[in-house]
């Protein structure tokens, strides 16, 4: 299995997202999955690129031109590709993935996020997608997602489309049984 780590490409300032994010990492190489991510070396993104490839594992990055010096693209990489646009690095992350979490992060953490959420939603693609809700750093997104249900603007059964957890090791877990029965758990 190949999970696309969307995250920030800034560390946060609470060092308990880097140890979930690097703890990540660190579970996805020794778990034989490979890592799709934005490519950067910097923040969150480059801690979980850094964890895998430590472990031993594949790294796979995907950056813009535009964000390539911007980012620092990671130079270490199993494969890196620098494509023309934020669209298209978003389509390839996700052709190359069979899962996605998102750890924390700002705008384009969520915009990446919500469009694979949104592509599920329209059937597009049927890969389950989870949330590293570390120290509760989702809690706000949960609640306008619960917000969004019982206002009749997102349905019980599209809510279910995103898993969250704090432990990185569960939420591998319950990914790979999404990915397995197709059914999210519960």
């Amino acid at each position: 299995m190949r999970v696309c780590v969307f995250c920030g490409s800034r560390s946060g300032d609470d060092p308990v997202h880097a140890d979930a994010t690097r703890r990540l990492g660190t579970l996805l190489a020794s778990r034989g999955h490979g890592l799709v991510y934005g490519g950067g070396h910097i923040g969150l993104m480059g801690v979980v690129a850094d964890a895998v490839l430590a472990a031993g594992g594949e790294a796979i990055g995907v950056i813009p031109h535009h964000l390539q010096q911007l980012e620092v693209a990671h130079p270490g990489l199993t494969q890196l590709h620098v494509v023309d646009s934020m669209h298209t690095r978003k389509a390839l992350m996700a052709d190359l993935a069979d899962a996605f979490i998102a750890a924390p992060g700002g705008f384009g953490t969520l915009d990446e996020l919500c469009e694979i959420l949104t592509w599920a939603q329209l059937g597009l693609h049927r890969k389950p997608a989870g949330l590293l809700n570390v120290a509760g750093y989702f809690d706000p997104l949960l609640a306008m997602f619960d917000q969004a249900v019982s206002a009749g603007f997102l349905s019980p059964a599209h809510r279910a489309l995103i898993l969250s957890d704090d432990d990185p090791a569960r939420l591998l877990d319950r990914l790979a049984a999404d990915l397995i029965t197709g059914v999210p758990a519960a």
